[in-house]
C-alpha cells in the first residue's frame, strides 16, 4: 500500500503536500465561509468556486502544452509560491477587517491561474519521481495525502472560524507552502526519471486532442468525470446551505460534514492504493454508487444521518477520481501526459464554473435539497450511459440471471455468451 514511499524523492514530495493540503482544505472552508456570511448567497458561494476552477476551464489545455514543454520541478517551485502569496494577501485584508467579497473572488481566481500550470504539471512529476513500476501506487498515495488534509483541514478551520476567525485559516495556508516549496528544493536531481520534453511547435494542442480523440480508453473516462465533476463535485454549494438553512448546524456542521465525507475519500484513496488496478468496470460502478448516494442523502431528513451518509459518497466520490485519473495516466504516452493530463483536470475541475452557478441558483431558488438531488441524478445517469459505452468497447455484455437463488447481474464477454449459446 505505501511501496513508493521508498523513494527519497517522492517522500520529500508527499511530507510537503500533506502540509500544504491541509492549509488548502482551510482556505477552502474559510474562503466558502466567508462569502456565505459575507453575502448569505449560496449562488454567490458557487460563483467563488466557479471563479477558482474558470482559469482551467479557459487555459488548461494551453497549461498543458506548456508543461509539456517545461522541466517539472522548477514550474512547481513557482506555482506553489504564487499560491502561497494569494493566501496571504487574503490573510491581510481580512484580519485586517478590510475584506469584501470582490477580494476573494480575485484570490480565488488567482488561485485557479496557478493551478493551470500546477496540476498538470503535479500529476505528470510523480511518474518522474517514482518511475512506471511505482505510478498506480504514487497516484493513488497522492489522493490519499489529499483526502488526509482534507480530512484534518476542515476540522482545524471550523476550529479557527469559531474561535480567532477566517483570517488565521487564510494565515496557515499561506505558510504552509513552504514544507512542498523546501521538498523541492531537497530533491536529488539525479535521482529523478526526467521524461524528454517536447520541443516548441505549432500543432502541439491540437496532437494532444487528436492523441485522446483516438483513444476510446482515455475519451470516455475522461467524459464521465466531466459530467461528475460538473454536476456531482458542488459540495460547497450544497453542504454550507444544509449547515446553514437545513440543520443550522453552523460552522461546526459543516465542517463535520467536510470531515466525514474526508474520512471515507482517505479509506477510497487506500483502497485504490491496494487495489493495484485501474479498471473502467470499477470506474463505472463507482461513479453509479456515488449519483446513487446523493439521492439518497438529498432525501434524509436526519441530520446524524445525512453527515454518516458523507462518509460512502467519499468512498466512491474518491474511487471514481483516482481509478479515472490512473486509468488515463498508464494508457497515455510519457511525452503527451501533461496534455492528456491537463485535459483530464481541465474537464474534472474546469467544469465547475459552468456547474457550481447553475447548482447554486437551483439550491436558492428550489433549496438544498433538490439541488443535491440533481447533482446525483446527473452523475447515476451520466455513469449507466458511459458504462455501457464502455461494456460495448469492451466486448461485453450484460448478462441478468440467477446464481444461488439470488439474482446477478454483470458484464460477460460477448464470446462467452456465444459459446454458452452453442
Amino acid at each position: 500500500m505505501f511501496s513508493s514511499l521508498k523513494v527519497r524523492n517522492y517522500r520529500l514530495f508527499f511530507i510537503g503536500q500533506v502540509v500544504s493540503n491541509t492549509g488548502t482544505w482551510m482556505q477552502r472552508i474559510a474562503q466558502d465561509w466567508l462569502v456565505l456570511g459575507l453575502t448569505g448567497s449560496s449562488a454567490a458561494v458557487g460563483i467563488t468556486t466557479a471563479l477558482q476552477f474558470l482559469p482551467m476551464l479557459l487555459f488548461g489545455l494551453y497549461g498543458g502544452v506548456l508543461v509539456d514543454r517545461l522541466p517539472k520541478r522548477p514550474t512547481l517551485l513557482v506555482t506553489q509560491t504564487a499560491m502561497a502569496l494569494a493566501g496571504l494577501a487574503l490573510a491581510a485584508l481580512t484580519l485586517t477587517g478590510h475584506v469584501q467579497v470582490w477580494h476573494v473572488y480575485v484570490a480565488a481566481f488567482a488561485v485557479g491561474l496557478a493551478t493551470v500550470l500546477d496540476n498538470p504539471a503535479r500529476q505528470s512529476f510523480v511518474s518522474e519521481m517514482v518511475g512506471s513500476g511505482q505510478l498506480q501506487n504514487a497516484v493513488s498515495l497522492n489522493s490519499a495525502n489529499f483526502q488526509s488534509a482534507r480530512l484534518v483541514g476542515p476540522a482545524v478551520a471550523g476550529l479557527m472560524i469559531t474561535g480567532v476567525g477566517t483570517g488565521w485559516a487564510f494565515l496557515a495556508n499561506g505558510l504552509s507552502f513552504v514544507a512542498p516549496i523546501t521538498g523541492l528544493l531537497l530533491m536529488r536531481a539525479r535521482e529523478l526519471h526526467v521524461v524528454r520534453r517536447a520541443p516548441r511547435g505549432k500543432g502541439q494542442l491540437r496532437e494532444g486532442l487528436s492523441y485522446v480523440a483516438g483513444r476510446p480508453e482515455l475519451i470516455w473516462p475522461i467524459v464521465l468525470v466531466g459530467f461528475i465533476g460538473t454536476f456531482g463535485f458542488n459540495f460547497p454549494v450544497w453542504l454550507s446551505a444544509y449547515a446553514e438553512h437545513v440543520f443550522h448546524a453552523g460552522a461546526g456542521g459543516y465542517s463535520l460534514f467536510n470531515t466525514l465525507m474526508a474520512a471515507g475519500s482517505l479509506a477510497g484513496a487506500l483502497l485504490a492504493a491496494r487495489r493495484g488496478t485501474a479498471r473502467l468496470r470499477v470506474l463505472s460502478a463507482a461513479a453509479l454508487a456515488f449519483g446513487a448516494l446523493e439521492i439518497v442523502a438529498a432525501l434524509t431528513p436526519s441530520y446524524w444521518l445525512f453527515a454518516l451518509l458523507m462518509v460512502p459518497i467519499g468512498i466512491f466520490g474518491l474511487t471514481v477520481n483516482v481509478t479515472a485519473n490512473t486509468a488515463v495516466q498508464m494508457a497515455t504516452d510519457p511525452a503527451m501526459r501533461g496534455r492528456v493530463m491537463a485535459l483530464f483536470m481541465m474537464v474534472f475541475m474546469g467544469g465547475t464554473p459552468l456547474g457550481a452557478p447553475v447548482v447554486g441558483w437551483i439550491t436558492d431558488t428550489y433549496g438544498p435539497r433538490v439541488g443535491f438531488a440533481f447533482g446525483g441524478v446527473v452523475s447515476a445517469v451520466a455513469a449507466a450511459a458511459i458504462g455501457l459505452v464502455l461494456a460495448r468497447i469492451g466486448g461485453l455484455r450484460l448478462s441478468v440471471g440467477w446464481h444461488g437463488g439470488h439474482p446477478r447481474v454483470r458484464f460477460v464477454p460477448r464470446e462467452r455468451e456465444q459459446l454458452a449459446v452453442t
